[in-house]
């Protein structure tokens, strides 16, 4: 079995300079790798990127994840090169249908055609073998060609996705499949079931792709504090999560009192709703020992990466030193 992997992701919020400086603190202190996200109406992940490869030598970067419906796959092909050169080969390339696309005027129609026709296309661009694409979405004639070269013929995918097709469709296609915003072991047994018929359709062993779940983290010494500042930032989102959830069964009363709050404006009072229980299933709270006992449960479960998300820790940088130095040697 590969020794378990942990990396970090940051949401694309923070000044210049703020990224390379995260970045090589993450690798001084041994993690795996970086991530940023590409959530709509943040800053575009390239330029965060691009920032962390020139400061970093040995961690593993990428973006969970581009979305085929707001960048077309060929410029996610040329950002995804662009890293790769940059960091000399360590870049990974993130997928995913996303959400909250109507608020901006898309459609998301036919998202798995969406994603393997991005993935058919970058793969067929970055090969440099000219021989084209035909996809229902999106296509490439034969003969097109990037016309500058590139470090890797080929880019390790990860694909986002909470759904069974699209575990499916990363079984067959990926090297990774990323549940976001979720801390809960046993996701792990439902992702490696879901991804089997694409494994089979094929023929990929079931070691062919990693399982990564992520989701919120806030260490601090005071756990209840950390636990606070986590728990408005899980409420946020419970209403979408949680329903994707076929393990977990909340309380009914939970998600309207929280949804009612929200929409008060009172973000406090909703994330005060969100019981400890659920809190643990949906980020990693609390102090150092909390959350390597969380992650700890997750590995025991078989997950292959654990990604530590955006705040990290109610200031970020001592969040992720608190993970790097009392955290992350719990769990190697």
């Amino acid at each position: 079995m590969s020794p378990l992997q942990v990396s970090l992701g940051l949401q694309t919020d923070k000044a210049p300079g703020q990224y390379a400086r995260l970045a090589e603190l993450a690798e001084e202190l041994g993690f795996d790798g970086v991530s940023v996200f590409s959530d709509m109406l943040y800053q575009p992940p390239i330029a965060a990127l691009l920032e962390m490869a020139g400061a970093t030598s040995r961690i593993r970067l990428g973006c969970a994840c581009w979305n085929p419906y707001t960048l077309h796959p060929y410029e996610i092909a040329g950002q995804f090169a662009a890293v790769d050169a940059a960091s000399s080969g360590r870049a990974y390339l993130g997928l995913a249908r996303g959400s909250w696309l109507e608020a901006i005027g898309l459609e998301a129609p036919r998202p798995l055609s969406h994603l393997r026709d991005a993935v058919g296309v970058i793969q067929a661009l970055l090969g440099g073998g000219g021989e084209g694409y035909e996809g229902s979405a999106f296509r490439l004639e034969t003969g097109v060609r990037l016309r500058y070269p590139v470090v890797r013929e080929r880019a390790p995918i990860l694909i986002g996705s909470w759904g069974p097709h699209g575990m499916a469709l990363a079984g067959e296609l990926a090297d990774e499949i990323k549940v976001g915003g979720s801390a809960n072991p046993a996701m792990v047994a439902v992702v490696r079931e879901r991804l089997r018929p694409g494994l089979d359709r094929a023929h990929r062993g079931a070691e062919s792709v990693g399982v990564v779940l992520g989701a919120v983290t806030v260490v601090d010494r005071d756990g209840e504090h950390a636990r606070a500042h986590a728990r408005r930032q899980v409420a946020m989102y419970l209403d979408v999560i949680a329903a994707l959830d076929p393990t977990v069964r909340l309380p009914d009363d939970l998600l309207p009192a929280i949804r009612a709050r929200l929409a008060d404006g009172d973000e406090e009072g909703a994330g005060r709703l969100v019981p400890r229980d659920v809190l643990d299933l949906f980020a990693f709270a609390g102090t150092p020992d909390d959350i390597a006992a969380q992650a700890q449960l997750l590995a025991d479960a078989g997950v292959d990466r654990i990604e530590f998300g955006t705040p990290h820790g109610i200031d970020a940088a001592e969040g992720i030193r608190l993970l790097g130095v009392e955290v992350l040697p719990q769990l190697r």
